[in-house]
């Protein structure tokens, strides 16, 4: 990987609202909007359009149908390359809008989450002019997360904006954000899982090191999960732009990215907070353009379409390769029954210890923190052997440990009460 000199602009690492861990949004910087970058030449800044294959595919579809969630800091869907693109939302911080098209946050972090969405659905202005997305027919769902003093803590807030998001028709969820820990919390079980289970395909942000990410984290951790990675113009892993780890599934741009931004400006920004929703409309392109696809298959064709990149085959820095739309979308790629990026259900089984096929289908509780229904087996384990619960071993366990101790006790006495009449006799 190249190393080269890094200009360092003012960096957006806002934390939520506190919990366990900060959340940090993924942008590692931003400048303010250069000198000549207005709406009739800004589309030919976006070079990623022709070189990950994203206009080729558009001959194909656009992502007619589609709705992509954006959990961020909110998506002011009055910008003029947003217009009719955000279908819905909520907010969920406590300060912005019903809607949650008001963003919150700094002065940094309200244009976020409609930079963001900006990439995945822009619109244009007109003819060739403003910033389009990747999916430009596709639905934005706008879900605001709040910081410092919210209703709730933000592990709390995501685990309702993701069921939320279910309920209200979201295809893909995009969350340009990181927990910063390779953990997460029980709460986020329950609400990722039920996205799953509703074909929902979750895509996350690999992190930056520029931002102190200096290892993927949650919710990029997650079995499941579509992991993103940064990479520069000259597509080689970005040095602040992303982090890498063994969970990432692309990669795609993260350096000299536009961005629309609330008063119908434009900005210069980097980070896998921008190569996310690149990727995140890729998926909808794919699900547009193979109608009842499941989630698992549409994370297969944008894994295995992928240009292979660094190590042949699969690597922590590119993941499967360089995300590739138009493969994605046109190859034969066949098809799978499990998602190609793990599966959530088992690891909870694995450590949490619990059965989730017992976990419901019904949205999780608002806000419960609460472990997943354990069961005293799983789907590969019927009698709980492999893998006993922490019930099975109070209930079961110990008493049958007790009673194997007298047992094996009781032998040993007979056992040494028949040598010493066997001496005995010896002797007569």
């Amino acid at each position: 990987m190249k190393r080269r000199a890094h200009r360092r602009r003012s960096a957006i690492v806002g934390a939520f609202a506190a919990g366990a861990a900060s959340i940090l949004l993924l942008s590692g910087s931003i400048a303010s909007p250069p000198t000549g970058l207005h709406t009739d030449n800004i589309r030919s800044g976006e070079y990623w359009l022709a070189q990950y294959g994203i206009s080729s595919a558009w001959s194909t579809t656009e992502g007619k149908g589609i709705t992509i969630a954006v959990i961020d800091t909110g998506v002011d869907g009055t910008v003029p390359d947003l217009a009719g693109a955000v279908s819905g939302g909520i907010d969920y911080s406590g300060q912005g809008s019903a809607n949650g098209e008001r963003p919150v946050g700094d002065a940094d972090e309200r244009n976020h989450g409609t930079m963001v969405a900006s990439l995945a659905a822009g619109r244009g202005t007109a003819g060739a002019a403003g910033l389009i997305g990747v999916a430009p027919q596709a639905k934005i769902l706008s879900i605001s997360i709040g910081f410092g003093a919210a209703v709730t803590n933000s592990d709390d807030q995501i685990a309702e904006a993701v069921t939320w998001a279910v309920n209200h028709g979201a295809n893909i969820i995009n969350m340009s954000l990181t927990r910063n820990t390779l953990a997460w919390p029980e709460s986020w079980d329950k609400a990722f899982l039920y996205a799953m289970q509703h074909n929902v395909v979750i895509v996350a942000a690999a992190g930056n090191r520029g931002s102190g990410t200096s290892e993927v984290g949650a919710p990029a951790t997650m079995p499941g999960v579509l992991t993103v990675a940064g990479v520069d113009r000259n597509e080689e892993a970005s040095v602040d732009a992303s982090a890498q780890g063994i969970t990432i599934g692309v990669s795609a741009p993260s350096e000299q990215l536009l961005g629309a931004i609330p008063g119908g400006q434009y900005v210069e920004w980097e980070g896998t907070s921008g190569s996310t929703p690149i990727v995140s409309g890729v998926v909808a392109l794919v699900m547009a353009s193979h109608p009842g696809i499941t989630a698992a298959n549409a994370i297969n064709r944008v894994i295995s379409t992928a240009r292979d990149a660094g190590a042949k085959g699969v690597d922590p820095i590119y993941g499967y390769g360089l995300v590739n739309a138009a493969a994605a979308v046109r190859n034969t790629v066949p098809n799978v029954k499990a998602n190609p990026m793990g599966s959530l259900s088992a690891w909870i089984h694995l450590n949490r210890r619990a059965d989730p096929t017992a976990t419901p289908t019904t949205p999780p509780t608002s806000g419960s923190t609460a472990a997943p229904t354990v069961s005293h087996a799983g789907p590969e384990d019927p009698l709980g052997i492999l893998y006993p619960t922490p019930t099975q071993l109070r209930n079961v366990g110990l008493p049958l440990g007790l009673i194997l101790a007298f047992v094996l006790a009781a032998l040993a006495m007979i056992v040494l009460a028949v040598r010493h009449l066997g001496r005995l006799r010896g002797r007569d």
